[in-house]
């Protein structure tokens, strides 16, 4: 990437962070150190390091040894393992020349020719750090960057036989219960074991992998043999603490009793809609169940922490060690392909029905907040070691639930996801563009754009003008149904109000406007600029000179 002035200094200003390092270079800095900094940024997210800036963003130069930066690209892939290869640019700023040497995150673990295995951490003052990597943590890495599986690595100090016979039952009832593959259930207990992947043959021997040692395994095998497994269930009151229960139990059972916790604090009402009384719950059970099921299969289980369910006065939160794996992030959370940290894990507990089987779990979680008109859920919170998600407890709105329920009795199946966040943002927001929803939808514009028209045939949302400044509004119908018929008025007649307004300001400014200036100016068709500019002159705000093509207008004084 190609830097000016104003963007590395941009860059400085921001100080350093996980993908951006300073180096002093006054002294001429040594080849090692160089190369040890470069792998501990491919080793974590990749970024820049700019060499001849101060830790305190003072910008010092190059020293003279560095001035020719030709071989240093060279240079730094000879001196990595796997070799590393980066794009180096040399930068004049404030009179200094510097070096931006840009790193690319690297898919398999780098070291210095040496040996030397770093990678960056933020410590406690929210500054950056260059630490050892242990072997310990390869598994997690690798994990994170899809290479491995986890839970699929066999536990070869387990015994088949250590594991506990009731939990192969509790998995046969799970199946029955929600729905799960059903060819599973006339399958021998040996049979099960080795067609779900709960058990492999490694030297003949039978053995448990992680994911069958979490299923199968007692709570003293769990104890032992995986201790960074724990769940805790809390409930608050303000400061007070109501519940605080922990689980070391094994997963199945695990779940099962904090769903049972969590269902007994879920309070609910009715409504009536049509023919039918719909139950409306404080915390959807559905979503619950797939972001909690997704908190355990996606957690990081090579690092200390236990899975949190934590409900407050503000909502429910629940967080899990580990945070997204590669290439997902809260900006493509909605439409990446799914991917698992623990593969193996994640198709066990989608065998059994615990999960979505398409592996679009984040649809259910979102439609079970949207559906109910509360705020969609939030991942904000979430960092590269955890991932958080928190939903929000507020009191649902009964007129946007019965609007879905009847448009969907209509379309005679579920509003898609993209159609409920567009609609949830308008009922908080009233006005917004196309190009307003394209974070929240994270879709192309060309298909929010198409979701958008969907749901004005649908009579549920109405456009107002044209082209890339057209806004869009809950129609009249719907405000009319919630009884918000002023408010409807107050909505449309702003846009009107302020395209007056745009016009009048633009003819006191350039003297006089013209009818294709007013499409381009409001963003409307000619008929609709035709309409606006004959009001202002009918209310005579305005004064017409010339006809048809070469009519002008002028502020009336």
């Amino acid at each position: 990437m190609i830097y000016d002035e104003k963007e590395i200094l941009r860059l400085i200003q921001q100080g350093e962070s996980l993908v951006l390092e300073f180096k002093s270079d006054l002294k001429s800095l040594p080849d090692r150190e160089l190369i040890a900094a470069i792998v501990s940024l491919a080793n974590t997210e990749g970024g820049n390091l700019l060499l001849g800036v101060e830790d305190d963003g003072s910008i010092t130069g190059l020293h003279l040894n560095h001035n020719n930066l030709n071989g240093l690209p060279a240079m730094i892939a000879n001196k990595t393992n796997p070799s590393i290869s980066v794009s180096v640019e040399l930068l004049k700023v404030q009179g200094h020349n510097i070096a931006c040497i840009s790193v690319p995150k690297s898919r398999q673990l780098v070291s210095t020719s040496e040996g030397l295995l770093q990678r960056r951490r933020i410590k406690l003052d929210g500054t950056p750090e260059a630490v050892p990597f242990y072997p310990h943590e390869f598994i997690q890495r690798q994990s994170s960057m899809g290479l491995i599986d986890p839970s699929a690595i066999p536990m070869l100090d387990i015994a088949v036989e250590e594991l506990d016979p009731l939990q192969r039952l509790r998995i046969r009832n799970a199946i029955k219960k929600y729905g799960g593959d059903q060819s599973l259930l006339p399958l021998a207990d040996d049979e099960l074991d080795g067609a779900m992947g709960l058990v492999v043959t490694v030297d003949g021997h039978k053995r448990p992998t992680l994911a069958g040692l979490l299923l199968l395994g007692s709570e003293s095998l769990l104890r032992r043999h995986l201790p960074a497994y724990e769940v805790a269930f809390q409930v608050l009151r303000g400061t007070d603490v109501l519940v605080n229960e922990f689980f070391r139990k094994p997963l199945l059972e695990t779940f099962e009793e904090v769903e049972l916790l969590f269902r007994a604090r879920v309070s609910e009402e009715e409504i009536q809609v049509g023919l039918f009384r719909v139950p409306i719950p404080d915390f959807d059970r559905r979503a619950f169940r797939e972001a909690f099921v997704n908190a355990l299969a996606h957690r990081d289980y090579g690092r200390l922490g236990a899975v949190h369910v934590k409900m407050d006065t503000d909502g429910l939160t629940i967080s899990n060690p580990g945070g997204f794996v590669e290439g997902v992030t809260l900006e493509n959370l909605l439409v990446v392909s799914p991917r698992a940290r623990n593969p193996l894990l994640a198709d066990i507990i989608k065998r059994i029905g615990l999960a979505e089987r398409t592996g679009r779990g984040i649809d259910r979680i979102y439609e079970g907040m949207l559906r109910y008109g509360r705020p969609a859920p939030d991942y904000g919170m979430s960092d590269s070691s955890t991932v958080t998600l928190q939903m929000s407890s507020a009191e649902a709105n009964l007129d946007f639930l019965k609007m879905i329920l009847q448009c969907e009795d209509r379309a005679g199946g579920f509003m898609p996801i993209d159609s409920l966040i567009i609609l949830s943002r308008l009922s908080e927001e009233r006005r917004l563009t196309t190009s307003d929803l394209l974070v929240s939808v994270q879709k192309p514009e060309a298909s929010v754009r198409a979701s958008l028209e969907k749901l004005v045939e649908a009579g549920l949302v109405e456009p107002h003008g044209a082209g890339r400044g057209r806004i869009y509004m809950l129609s009249a119908k719907v405000y009319r149904q919630s009884g918000q018929k002023a408010a409807y008025v107050r909505q449309a007649g702003f846009n009107l109000i302020r395209q007056e307004q745009m016009v009048l300001t633009y003819i006191e400014s350039h003297g006089h406007i013209k009818r294709s200036d007013v499409i381009e100016l409001c963003s409307l068709t000619p008929s609709q600029a035709y309409h606006l500019l004959k009001k202002l002159k009918d209310q005579k705000k305005i004064i017409q000179t010339g006809e048809k093509r070469h009519a002008f207008y002028t502020k009336n004084t």
